[in-house]
C-alpha cells in the first residue's frame, strides 16, 4: 500500500509499504478517507519542531472500517469512524479514569504519525490503511450529521480546543474568555468556537495573523491584533484564558491577562524546551496554570455530543481541501487547517 513518509524538513514522500492486517481479535483495519493537518504537523514538516525521519505522517483520521477481529463488537466493516490520534487500550488504570493520553498498555506518548516521540511506528493517517490495536476502546462512530473532515479534526485539534474552555466554563458559567492565538493556530480557533457554543458571555481573540483574526471574528470573537513581546502589558484580565500562542512572550502575556484566582490553559509547550514563568506573581494572584496533551478519546464523546447539537461546527475552521495525492507538496502550506481527502 502507499504511505506518506516524513523524510526530513520540507521533504515528504509517498512510499510503498506492507499493508497492515488484523493479527489479534481486538484489532481493526480502517481506510482513512479524511485526514486533517494537525497544527504540529505543519511545524514538523517545515522543521520548526525538529523530528528525525523517516516515519509515517498524519494523525487526525476519519475513515471506513474494512476489517475487524473476532472480538470486536462496537464497529463493523463499512462503518464511518473517528480514529483518536493517541493509542489507548481503554482498560488500564489511566484509561478507566479518562486519561487516555497516558495509557499504560503501550509505550509513553504512543500515537499515529509521531513515531519519534511514540517510541515505535504505529503508522500514519496519510496511508491506504491503518491498524487500530484496541478497536472497541478507540473507534468512535461518526454520526450522519457530521462530515468526515469535521470528524477527522475531532480526533485531535478540535477536541483539544474544546477541552480548554469546557471545564472552566462548567465551573464558571457565562464567563468572559481570552484566547491568545498563534502557533497552535487551529486549536485556538476551535477554542473560540467552543467558547461561543458553550455560552461564554464574551470571547476575545488576540493574534498577529490577519487570516486567523478574520476567522476568529467570523466565529464570533472580538479580535485584537497583537504582536507579543516581553514587555506587553495586559490591558484587561479574564477569569479564563487559553494560551495557544506557543512562544514564551505569548505565555507571559496570557498569565498577565489572567485575573486573580483565574485559570490559564496552555495547549502546547511551544517550540522550545524551556520557558520562564512569573511564579511569584502567579502565587500572589492565585492563578491556576495547566498545560498538557489532550486526552483525545477521553474527551471525544462530549465533543461529538456538542457537534451533534450544533454548538460547534469543526468544518468552519477548515480552510482548504486537498487530495491525498497532493499532500506531500501541500503539507508546508501556511493555511490554517488543511483536510486531505482520499483520491
Amino acid at each position: 500500500m502507499r504511505q506518506l513518509v516524513f523524510v526530513e524538513p520540507r521533504r515528504l514522500e509517498w512510499r510503498e509499504v506492507c499493508a497492515p492486517r488484523v493479527e489479534a481479535a481486538d484489532q481493526a483495519i480502517v481506510r482513512p478517507l479524511a485526514v486533517t493537518r494537525c497544527d504540529l504537523d505543519l511545524y514538523i514538516a517545515t522543521g520548526l519542531f525538529p523530528m528525525k525521519g523517516p516515519f509515517a505522517f498524519g494523525h487526525e483520521i476519519a475513515g471506513e472500517v474494512v476489517d475487524i477481529g473476532d472480538e470486536v463488537t462496537s464497529v463493523a466493516p463499512g462503518d464511518r469512524v473517528i480514529v483518536p490520534f493517541q493509542i489507548n487500550c481503554g482498560s488500564c488504570r489511566m484509561c478507566r479514569r479518562g486519561l487516555t493520553n497516558s495509557c499504560r498498555s503501550v509505550p509513553a506518548y504512543s500515537a499515529y504519525g509521531l513515531a519519534p516521540s511514540s517510541g515505535r511506528e504505529w503508522g500514519g493517517g496519510l496511508s491506504d490503511l491503518v491498524l487500530v490495536p484496541y478497536a472497541d476502546a478507540m473507534l468512535v462512530a461518526v454520526p450522519d450529521c457530521i462530515s468526515l473532515p469535521a470528524a477527522a479534526a475531532i480526533s485531535d485539534n478540535a477536541t483539544d480546543g474544546f477541552r480548554t474552555v469546557a471545564k472552566p466554563l462548567s465551573d464558571q458559567p457565562g464567563s468572559d474568555i481570552l484566547i491568545v492565538g498563534g502557533l497552535a493556530q487551529s486549536v485556538g480557533l476551535f477554542a473560540v468556537q467552543a467558547a461561543r457554543g458553550l455560552g461564554a458571555r464574551r470571547v476575545v481573540y488576540r493574534d498577529y495573523d490577519v487570516a486567523r483574526l478574520t476567522m476568529a471574528k467570523a466565529l464570533g470573537a472580538e479580535v485584537v491584533e497583537t504582536v507579543y513581546s516581553p514587555d506587553l502589558r495586559a490591558d484587561e484580565r479574564f477569569p479564563i484564558v487559553v494560551e495557544a500562542g506557543g512562544v514564551p512572550d505569548s505565555l507571559i502575556f496570557s498569565l498577565r491577562s489572567t485575573e486573580p484566582c483565574g485559570v490559564c490553559t496552555g495547549v502546547s509547550a511551544g517550540v522550545g524546551g524551556m520557558a520562564k514563568v512569573p511564579l511569584r506573581q502567579m502565587y500572589m494572584k492565585g492563578i491556576t496554570y495547566t498545560v498538557g496533551r489532550v486526552h483525545a478519546r477521553g474527551c471525544m464523546n462530549e465533543v461529538l455530543d456538542n457537534a451533534r447539537r450544533g454548538r460547534i461546527k469543526p468544518d468552519k475552521v477548515i480552510s482548504r481541501e486537498v487530495p491525498f495525492s497532493e499532500a506531500a507538496d501541500a503539507m508546508t502550506d501556511s493555511d490554517i487547517k488543511l483536510v486531505f481527502l482520499s483520491d
